[in-house]
């Protein structure tokens, strides 16, 4: 009788540069640890590769330059620009917003607040309680440094403003700082616009030209090569980390491709259906330093056919509480086997089948992946993942 359900490994890796053999790499990789860690391959195992290095083996890189440049050209040259709801993040934005300043002259910010959109604050909440603003306030600068300025973050003992304040400046560009949770507020001050919040960017953006400002979304810039640079036709500057002082690592652009062929190569080395998949952030938030940790524009950007939908289980308390009430030990156990075995699609939704989450595949193992890879140094860019869909009626 199994006594272990879902295991997760964490695969070491080669370092991977630029324009390295992901494909094999990850194959072999798998195998090594096969031989030297005695497991074996089943059909349903996961695998997945975390998307830092796609990206980096596919050389998939942009410097502020070409950000520049391809700013330049979409606003025809801009004296003024205005950004809305940018994260604050020195790994994610600050490339990025050197590349902004460094195409005009003069440079709108607008935060949102008490934090930006995945919970990085930038002020002290119990301050604004206390204070005459309010969510639908309007804060210029001088009156978020008398009132909120000596607000640093717990965790980087840094203020976002003043770092951000100083890398605009350094471009020779003047910076304008706002803070408002409306984003058609930016239009007070300018109407060109680069709206750069994440998983809202439509329905930002829409807001905005219906208001008749001239924007993009940064998931339109770099969405195609500057100067022979990398890109990403689907999510542009989105999901793109720092790299050098000078150079970005965007999202990767061949996922898929690279999934299909180590599935098809696997089944080959091993005869087993193993499903891929390509991973950035997970999806789930810090309680004590309130971040949600998905700064990617999804999870997962390209994966195998086997991992689409959502899971289809039974909430096992309820079914004991509720259905067996009386029984115990070995009978209550397999009572339940029998249940999850009877168990239809069409109960989903009724209480019996309510996840405490319920969130796509994808999702709920990208995450997992990711709190088991890290993103320091841990060099294990692969996590395979065995039983993730047995359940307790499998011996």
């Amino acid at each position: 009788m199994r006594t272990i359900g879902t295991v997760v490994r964490g695969i070491r890796t080669p370092i991977i540069k630029e324009h390295d053999d992901l494909e094999n790499i990850v194959v072999d990789s798998l195998l090594k640890a096969q031989e030297s860690e005695k497991f074996e391959f089943r059909d349903k195992d996961v695998v997945a590769i975390t998307e830092a290095v796609v990206g980096i083996s596919e050389g998939n890189y942009a410097t502020v330059d070409d950000i520049a440049e391809d700013i330049k050209h979409k606003f025809d040259n801009p004296e003024e620009l205005g950004i809305v709801f940018p994260i604050l993040s020195r790994n994610r934005f600050s490339l990025i917003l050197k590349g902004i300043a460094r195409s005009t002259k003069k440079l709108y910010v607008l935060l949102s607040f008490p934090s930006d959109e995945v919970g990085n604050g930038i002020l002290d909440e119990d301050k604004l309680d206390n204070s005459n603003f309010n969510l639908g306030s309007v804060i210029i600068e001088e009156e978020y440094r008398e009132n909120f300025g000596d607000w640093i973050h717990p965790f980087t003992g840094i203020n976002m403003l003043d770092f951000y304040k100083e890398l605009i400046t350094a471009e020779n560009c003047e910076p304008v700082f706002v803070l408002s949770n409306k984003a058609t507020d930016i239009l007070n001050y300018t109407k060109n616009v680069i709206n750069c919040d994440i998983h809202t960017r439509y329905k930002t953006k829409k807001l905005l030209e219906n208001n008749g400002a001239k924007v993009y979304g940064l998931f339109e810039i770099m969405n195609e090569s500057v100067n022979g640079s990398g890109f990403n036709d689907k999510y542009g500057l989105l999901g793109s980390n720092k790299s050098t002082e000078e150079r970005l690592k965007l999202f990767p652009r061949t996922g898929q491709t690279l999934v299909d062929n180590i599935q098809k190569k696997l089944k080959e080395k091993t005869g087993k259906n193993i499903e891929v998949m390509v991973y950035g952030d997970g999806a789930f938030k810090d309680p004590v330093g309130k971040i949600w940790e998905l700064a990617d524009p999804v999870v997962s950007p390209a994966y195998t056919s086997g991992l689409e939908g959502t899971p289809n289980e039974i909430k096992l308390k309820f079914v004991s509480d509720n259905k067996f009430p009386d029984l115990h030990g070995d009978e209550l156990k397999e009572a339940i086997k029998q249940e999850i075995r009877n168990k239809a699609a069409d109960l989903k939704g009724q209480m019996i089948t309510q996840e405490t989450t319920p969130r796509r595949l994808t999702d709920l193992i990208g995450s997992l992946c990711d709190l088991t890879s890290g993103s320091g140094d841990k060099g294990t860019p692969v996590v395979f993942i065995q039983g993730y869909f047995d359940n307790l009626s499998n011996d």
